[in-house]
């Protein structure tokens, strides 16, 4: 039998993309395949895991607003623990691990352990998911840059550390993830910084996803048109100019 205190593995924090298993890159499939171990988020593309990784032992963290949740302590316990066993151990994360993902955390605690630990990006539901919603981030003439925030907690929380005030001056597009239950609080603070009501912003829910739905509005309209919508997380709001930057592709002939 292995000694597996001598039979260190490694880590590999793969971004699993936004949903989509097309959009998972060609590196994540290499480590997936690779894997003894899968250590995966519900938002990673975990239908595909039957195909791309057979062989791996598949294990579920999920963080399920308002209900399952794995502490994030103990998901690193987990890749720590798989590793030293001598396996090769993914951590499967939906979009990119290192925007609010913590998958720095997950990097630093594999670092203090002595485990070997690489990251593979993945394509970022910031970007992706608002541009299968026919909205670019960016566009020549409307908008310079784009800033992505969280927006887990209100603007008037305590915990709260995005200055919304400088956002709603800024002249960026502002792409919000984990902001729907502060959706309404959001878009209230930034009127009253000096947004216009009038800015539009599109709410786009399950993104990547066969159930991909969206709801465009003016941004004071838009937390009660996503309410109305039904839209739950993993959704996605963006804010700017740029969501009425695209004119609608002509009709395909049958």
């Amino acid at each position: 039998m292995t000694d597996a205190t001598t039979a260190t593995g490694r880590v590999i924090l793969v971004g699993g993309g936004p949903g989509d298993p097309g959009l998972l890159t060609v590196a994540g499939r290499d480590a997936l395949a690779a894997a003894d171990v899968v250590v995966t988020d519900r938002l990673g593309p975990v239908a595909a895991l039957d195909e791309i990784a057979p062989q791996a032992e598949i294990v579920h963290v999920g963080k399920i607003p308002r209900g399952e949740f794995t502490p994030q302590e103990r998901i690193n316990e987990l890749l720590v623990e798989h590793a030293r066993a001598g396996r090769t151990v993914v951590r499967l994360k939906g979009g990119d691990g290192y925007l609010f993902g913590r998958g720095g955390e997950e990097w630093n605690h594999c670092v203090a352990a002595g485990v070997p630990v690489e990251a593979v990006p993945g394509v970022s539901s910031a970007f992706s998911v608002p541009a299968l919603a026919g909205i670019p981030v960016t566009h020549r003439g409307l908008s310079q840059g784009v800033a992505v925030v969280s927006g887990h907690v209100a603007p008037d929380d305590p915990c709260s550390e995005v200055d919304w005030a400088a956002l709603a001056t800024s002249r960026l597009t502002i792409v919000i993830l984990m902001g729907v239950a502060t959706l309404g609080a959001i878009a209230e603070a930034l009127v009253a910084a000096g947004l216009s009501p009038d800015t539009p912003a599109a709410c786009i829910a399950d993104g990547a996803t066969p159930q991909q739905r969206s709801v465009r509005a003016p941004l004071s309209q838009i937390a009660s048109a996503a309410d109305e919508g039904g839209f739950a997380p993993p959704a996605i709001t963006v804010v700017g100019d740029v969501v009425g930057a695209l004119d609608s592709p002509a009709p395909t002939s049958p």
